[in-house]
């Protein structure tokens, strides 16, 4: 049993290391890994367990087996079919083990086996965050689409992706959005004029930057806020950035996604008079990448100049300089989906398993 295919995907050993565990999640598209040792069950691995590992300090280098849990919820052999989907549903988890008297695997029952499809956003009558989407740049990078529409309605598959941001947020919970607009604002507008999202605009009547248009809206948010770019999309756990946001008491969090690059070659340190001290055949190197998706305290409004050029990232600094707290909050490099450029664009279609349309 536990040499299937389906299991060995999900199987990661305690000794792995967290960087491994992140591209074992990313490559089968799921949340969640079964820890074995020599085909013996040890624990459940998710990617929040991850997450707050690499919040708390952690180093990408990391064993697993140094941030496993003790309070994970698995079934007992004893327990009904009936009650152990009850809890798969409840929890909603990507697969449940169900474990005998000594702690054996009897089997791993699967949400897609119950449910007959993946597991989807639960929608949550507590997530009214209002979304922020930056509409109003011209999309030079993808020209020569760009010259005819917009890049907030560049499709993604059979819906632009600008709609894939709204309907990511609407099917949890969101019901307030507000789309900076600017460059071919009207085509826009059109488009959403035919859905049932209520979409607030606010033009900038000139190029503001990442963050400056979002002076606008002082007054209009009371509460506290996402902002996303209009050319990336994150599938992750939105509710537990927004927890991270709260429990921390930040003014800015920004959502990072953790990279992975390896170098293919052997690399040499030397001294100033070029003299080897050390060699590495070929390293990794792995960093918290800005992902263009971030969440706000309303008063953060007050620390963006009005009708000026400003950079989100020039925010976060000036926040931390009046000693501000900003945090970062790391999803998986293949949570991300960025359309900004045709590679990325050609890579996320891929990713997303759409059809190529070929727009460059």
């Amino acid at each position: 049993m536990l040499q299937s295919k389906r299991i060995t995907q999900i199987s990661i050993h305690p000794s792995a290391i967290l960087i491994d565990a992140l591209k074992q999640m990313d490559s089968i598209e799921k949340k969640l890994l079964l820890v074995l040792a020599n085909n013996q069950f040890v624990s459940l691995l998710s990617i929040g367990d991850i997450q707050r590992a690499i919040i708390a300090g952690k180093d990408l280098t990391t064993p697993v087996a140094d941030i496993l849990r003790k309070d994970i919820l698995v079934a007992q052999v004893t327990q009904s079919k009936e009650e152990i989907h009850q809890l798969i549903q409840l929890h909603r988890m990507e697969f449940m083990p169900v474990l005998s008297d000594n702690n054996q695997i009897h089997e791993i029952i699967f949400w897609e086996d119950v449910f007959n499809e993946l597991p989807q956003p639960e929608e949550n009558k507590n997530f009214t965050c209002p979304m922020v989407i930056m509409a109003g740049g011209q999309g030079s990078r993808l020209k020569p689409i760009t010259n005819i529409i917009p890049k907030p309605l560049i499709p993604l598959g059979d819906k632009p992706i600008m709609e894939w941001i709204i309907e990511s947020f609407h099917k949890l919970g969101s019901r307030k959005f507000y789309a900076s607009v600017n460059y071919k604002k009207e085509m826009i507008k059109q488009y959403f004029d035919d859905h049932s999202y209520d979409i607030a605009y606010f033009v900038e009547d000139k190029p503001l930057g990442t963050a400056g248009s979002l002076h606008l809206l002082l007054g209009e948010l009371n509460e506290t806020f996402f902002v996303s770019n209009c050319d990336i999309l994150i599938k992750d756990n939105y509710q537990a950035m927004l927890d991270f946001h709260r429990q921390n008491k930040n003014d800015l969090t920004a959502v990072a996604v953790v990279k992975n690059y390896e170098i293919p070659y052997g690399t040499l340190e030397t001294t100033k008079d070029g003299i080897l001290t050390d060699m590495r055949e070929k390293p990794s190197f792995h960093f918290l990448v800005n992902a263009g998706m971030y969440i706000l305290e309303p008063h953060v409004l007050n620390d963006i100049p009005h009708n000026e050029f400003f950079h989100i990232t020039e925010l976060m600094l000036k926040l931390k300089n009046e000693n501000k707290r900003v945090g970062v909050y790391p999803v998986s490099e293949g949570s991300w989906f960025d359309i900004g450029e045709w590679d990325k664009y050609n890579d996320s279609m891929r990713r997303l398993g759409l059809t190529n349309m070929n727009l460059s």
